[in-house]
């Protein structure tokens, strides 16, 4: 006997629920094209410095390159809504951190750009990753040195006196701009080891950071380029036009490519970028500027950037992307501004040991909210939440 099926009237139908689509988003460039864009940033940077200096003193060069860099993660800070850190202490840190990797080294660089060729100081700036390995060696425990790192240390500063010309007894060399270079090369490792000892796992963004980094580089150059410039009779539009450009893409746009990178493809691929910078530097100089090299300028390069690379051998097996918050590259591109990388979904909370899951976890930028999820240890073997136990008995289990 059949049963008659009734609805009740008085309840409602229930109305289809509504699916809502994700918000359109316009899908990234494939990393090897912001690679090369990175690269031809970075690489023209030192033909800009050069164009700059024709019109204005070092120093404004330098202020007028924070300044804009500085309005561009300003922006970026607006848009993601983010706000500076915060403490004394982190500034404090940070304003070291300025000196060494922004207002010492953009300044050197500069000051060095008037007496030698944008070409040679690109192909000092190459000499970064091997004044990093030396003071690794000495001030970071974790850093064990090999034969092939070794080797690739010799064989880099080999290099460097090729370029230099040092069986001529370096003839024809501006010593003091080409020191000036080196020093600006050497800044950026320490201001690198500096920042892993006080800054890696401070919790903050590395868009944060940057910016507040960037900040406070600008105000330092704001209150030493008075006392040492005055001010300029008029505004060359070439000159200005490359401070511009210096800024707002050579320093913080580049800074925004860099770290994407970094959180795409790890560390170790987005530094690759170091080896194109002294090529791209030294053919600008020449077709643009109408510089000239010897033979033994590009040889030297060539050296130079082997060493270098033989240096980071074995270098991504203990710094894969995504590892911790607030991990620092230990060797990166040397124009730029470094702050801490992405921090992942799963990390380990300090003071506990790091889960599998955390170390393999995937990278996500920093501007992205992380996906609600439930911690894996959290978890019972079937899928199911573990139930909550009061403290008292956690510590008697430990």
């Amino acid at each position: 006997m059949s049963r008659a099926i009734t609805t009740n009237p008085t309840t409602p139908a229930l109305a289809p629920t509504p699916t809502t689509s994700p918000p359109h988003r316009f899908p990234a460039l494939d990393w090897r094209i912001r690679f090369g864009v990175l690269s031809l940033i970075w690489g023209f940077s030192f033909l800009l410095i050069k164009v700059g200096t024709q019109g204005f003193a070092p120093f404004q060069v330098t202020f007028g390159r924070l300044l804009f860099g500085t309005a561009v993660l300003a922006a970026a800070l607006a848009v993601k809504r983010e706000r500076l850190p915060r403490g004394t202490r982190t500034w404090g840190h940070l304003a070291v951190a300025a000196f060494l990797l922004n207002a010492l080294p953009f300044s050197l660089f500069a000051y060095a750009e008037l007496t030698i060729p944008s070409t040679l100081a690109g192909i000092c700036n190459a000499t970064s990753p091997l004044w990093g390995m030396a003071l690794s060696l000495v001030a970071l425990s974790e850093d064990r040195p090999t034969r092939v790192r070794v080797a690739g240390l010799g064989l880099g500063f080999i290099g460097v006196l090729t370029v230099l010309g040092a069986w001529q007894g370096f003839h024809g060399l501006d010593t003091k701009g080409t020191a000036l270079a080196l020093l600006a090369s050497l800044s950026y490792p320490i201001g690198w080891i500096y920042v892993r000892r006080t800054l890696a796992g401070s919790g903050h963004s590395h868009l944060s950071l940057s910016g507040a980094q960037l900040l406070l580089a600008t105000l330092q150059l704001a209150v030493v380029t008075p006392l040492f410039t005055s001010i300029p009779d008029g505004l060359p539009v070439g000159p200005l036009l490359a401070i511009v450009a210096l800024g707002a893409l050579g320093t913080g746009f580049a800074m925004l490519l860099q770290y994407g990178l970094v959180a795409e493809t790890g560390p170790t691929t987005a530094q690759m970028v170091t080896y194109f910078i002294p090529v791209i530097a030294t053919i600008a100089g020449v077709t643009l500027l109408g510089e000239t090299l010897t033979w033994s300028t590009p040889v030297g390069a060539v050296v130079v950037l082997a060493g270098a690379a033989l240096t980071q051998v074995g270098t991504g097996r203990r710094a894969r992307p995504g590892r911790s918050a607030g991990a620092f590259p230990q060797e990166g591109p040397s124009d730029v501004v470094v702050a801490p990388l992405p921090p992942t979904r799963d990390v380990a909370r300090p003071g506990t040991p790091e889960t599998p899951a955390a170390a393999d976890a995937s990278t996500t930028s920093a501007w992205q909210p992380d996906a609600p999820h439930t911690p894996t240890a959290n978890r019972h073997p079937t899928g199911a939440p573990r139930p909550s136990v009061p403290h008292h008995e956690r510590a008697d289990k430990s």
